[in-house]
């Protein structure tokens, strides 16, 4: 009896935690609706207003550390950053700073630092909670009981905007601060230390100095608002624009996008809505990007002050909206097979030794969702070699492996491996866990990103396996994980990973550090939004499709800019690496998480290096010397002592980044016995760089009114037109140069200038 007595409170548990685990049927697969045994569950977002949890939690934003953390953390917004405290708001201009490191080389840092800080003077501030993300800005709200006390703040503002419920605003400097002059009595402007702020009252204020480092705004009654903002020169006419639009609270911003099929033509449109907060509106004023100024004719001549920013020049425009333009360059599911090649004798036994091992380098490394995906597109890979040279036998065979793989995650019924959706939180997430992808909520791009590709391309092959009745359901909800385009859902977020404004994707779910949100592998993100591509056009949904490019085109542009810096905008001149390899809201570095060694801190922003990788041609001199510097930084560390195993760890990554630019000389440089990156086979590599000497370096400036197409050009001039038909019905594809292609459905078609 005594033991009944023990055990019954477990077996109580048990019970219910079973009544709370029935599966939820997806198509022909399942999700689990609680997180089984002691697997751990999604992290809390408590730091919401009631209003804000109504909504899906937006993680792996700029901001996402307000929902999350217990302990303050910097924003970093650009041009300013900002901080919630217990004492007030925090607003600060940050500065360059070079930080040597120890592999000898330089991170570049622009801390939040010497920030002034608004508060209330009636009442204490409360708790920072969100209270409503649009676009690119967000409310924060510190309201105190009945008090209110709320700062909005957004990417590219030169501003944040207070608002108090009642009493007056208090400003404390870092340090003490000299007045300087203003014409008008409602501009106060501060000069601390090396910095310059202006606040923006309303009519009636009076700024009275307490100390050399307080000052009060006294505010009149029914006008509790101010704007602050941080001066990028001393300049009377900026201080006259910060003063002209310092009126306009944001209390709306959005971005559309437009994908012209015909053309590659991909246009995105911000809009800004203000509203007066005394006066006529004046309307925004918007701080842009390197990526939206740069070779934007609709922005020329238009543009202000500029800021320093860790993001290079951010530029002012008094606008409400503007639009960029970029182009899509396309990229087809796999190349042809090789035909005439003196080395197709070496291709089949590479073949045949990947064949005999394609179960084991499914999962060579780790259990959980990143890995395994890393698997899948690793033998979705192989499988289109196969198919290509035309041994349809194992393309049949590793078809049904793969397949089995994807339907032992996706049934439900595995013990160990499952996808979770909290609904409450509004994610869905796989285990077991890796890289923190549950608690931390990172990488969930990355990871997912893998199987939406790898699951189209199954569907390539055998549309009827991917139904919704079947198992594309499941693949949908992975896509809405990570790629929802309705706002203001319950059951996911808004672009959960993609960043509208800053133009790429953040990694931590969480984004809690000193410098912000980061990104590591900006190639990984890409290949998500190849995934997305893939499977829209599998299943002729337009809107998806169109959402993939949008993200392809756009995040590929930001990459050039902040993580390769091709137009040389970015970069400190201090900072001598070519490449950066981690890429915070605060600072970029040239390191990766887990190690510095150079060759993975390259590589790890170049694969998975498939067809879509063609991007990475638009410069080949960059190509060439990205590589000769990773000689140089692998002398440094040897002579730090270092070593590497493999010492040519991820060669087949780097062979075929250089045959992007140069396919005969990377050709030579691949080592067919050397190692082999475990996202990656030597059937692929072989492959991909016997198409490339046979075809030519990619051609980015051919277009095609066609999703799925490529161009390539030898050395002679002579171009190679592949274009791939996911229809159903025959289409005649254009390019730009006038070559015209007829593809037949589901094939690839090729065709070569004479």
């Amino acid at each position: 009896m005594k033991l009944l007595r023990r055990a019954a409170p477990a077996l109580l548990a048990c019970l219910v935690w079973g009544a709370q685990a029935q599966p939820l049927k997806v198509g022909a697969g399942a999700v689990q609706l609680q997180p089984r045994g002691g697997d751990a569950p999604v992290p809390a977002a408590p730091h919401r207003t009631e209003a804000a949890r109504k909504l899906a939690v937006p993680t792996n934003q700029w901001y996402s550390s307000l929902v999350f953390s217990d302990k303050p953390e910097a924003i970093y917004a650009q041009p300013l950053t900002f901080r919630a405290t217990a004492a007030g708001f925090e607003v600060a201009l940050p500065r360059k700073a070079v930080v040597p490191t120890e592999r000898r080389d330089v991170e570049i840092h622009y801390a939040h630092a010497d920030a002034i800080e608004l508060s209330p003077t009636a009442f204490e501030p409360g708790r920072a909670q969100l209270a409503r993300a649009s676009d690119w800005a967000i409310d924060i709200a510190m309201a105190q009981g009945a008090d209110a006390f709320t700062a909005t703040v957004a990417h590219g503002s030169p501003y944040a905007w207070v608002q108090l419920g009642r009493g007056d605003l208090r400003v404390r400097l870092p340090a003490a601060g000299e007045r300087l002059p203003a014409a008008d009595a409602r501009v106060l402007v501060l000069r601390v230390k090396d910095r310059s702020y202006a606040l923006f009252g309303p009519t009636g204020v009076r700024w009275e100095p307490v100390s050399a480092t307080e000052w009060v705004g006294r505010l009149p009654a029914g006008r509790g608002y101010a704007a602050v903002s941080a001066l990028p020169d001393d300049r009377p006419e900026t201080l006259a624009l910060l003063a002209r639009h310092a009126y306009g609270l944001l209390v709306d911003t959005r971005v559309d996008w437009k994908v012209d099929a015909a053309t590659g033509q991909v246009e995105t449109t911000f809009k800004a809505s203000t509203r007066a907060l005394e006066g006529d509106d004046a309307g925004a004023l918007l701080g842009l990007y390197p990526h939206h100024w740069h070779a934007n004719a609709s922005v020329t001549g238009r543009l202000g002050p500029a800021y320093d920013t860790v993001r290079g020049p951010v530029k002012l425009l008094a606008a409400s909206s503007f639009t960029t333009t970029t182009r899509y360059t396309g990229f087809v599911p796999y190349w042809p097979g090789i035909t005439d090649s003196p080395r197709l004798g070496e291709l089949r036994d590479v073949m045949k030794s990947d064949l005999r091992n394609a179960r084991r380098m499914m999962l060579e490394n780790g259990q959980g969702p990143y890995w395994q995906g890393k698997g899948l597109l690793r033998v979705v890979k192989m499988l289109d070699v196969f198919e290509q040279q035309g041994d349809t036998e194992a393309r049949e065979q590793l078809l049904r492996l793969l397949k089995a793989r994807v339907q032992e995650w996706f049934s439900g019924e595995d013990r160990k491996r499952y996808f979770h959706w909290d609904q409450k939180a509004g994610t869905v997430v796989s285990y077991p866990e890796e890289y923190f992808s549950v608690v931390q909520m990172n990488d969930h791009h990355f990871h997912y990103g893998y199987w939406i590709r790898a699951a189209a391309e199954i569907a390539l092959r055998d549309p009827a396996w991917a139904a919704k009745e079947q198992w594309g359901a499941m693949v949908d909800l992975l896509v809405k994980d990570i790629a929802t385009a309705e706002r203001g859902r319950a059951d996911f977020p808004f672009l959960r990973n993609f960043d509208p404004y800053e133009g790429h994707s953040w990694a931590s779910g969480i984004g809690l550090g000193a410098t912000g949100n980061n990104q590591e592998s900006s190639s990984e993100a890409l290949n998500a939004w190849t995934g997305l591509i893939l499977w829209g056009e599998v299943n002729g949904d337009t809107a998806l499709r169109d959402l993939g490019i949008w993200l392809l085109a756009t995040e590929t542009e930001s990459v050039q800019h902040y993580w390769f810096d091709l137009y040389k905008l970015v970069f400190a001149p201090e900072y001598r690496n070519p490449d950066v390899s981690m890429l915070f809201g605060g600072k970029y570095a040239h390191n990766t998480w887990w190690i510095d060694d150079p060759r993975q801190i390259t590589g790890i922003n170049l694969l998975p290096m498939t067809t879509v990788s063609s991007y990475f041609a638009r410069d080949p001199a960059y190509v060439k010397r990205n590589l000769d510097a990773l000689k140089e930084e692998e002398k440094v560390w040897a002579a730090r002592g270092k070593k590497v195993d493999p010492p040519d760890i991820w060669q087949d990554i780097f062979a075929k980044y250089l045959a992007l630019a140069d396919p005969p000389a990377a050709l030579a440089a691949w080592n067919r016995w050397g190692a082999v990156e475990l996202g990656d086979s030597r059937t692929h590599t072989l492959h991909f760089l016997l198409s490339l000497v046979e075809m030519g370096v990619p051609d980015l400036s051919v277009q095609a009114d066609t999703p799925l197409y490529q161009v390539f050009r030898r050395a002679d001039g002579r171009r190679t037109y592949l274009a791939f038909n996911a229809g159903k019905v025959p289409r005649t594809v254009r390019f730009s140069d006038g070559q015209q292609l007829t593809v037949a459905p589901g094939t690839l078609a090729r065709a070569r200038q004479p």
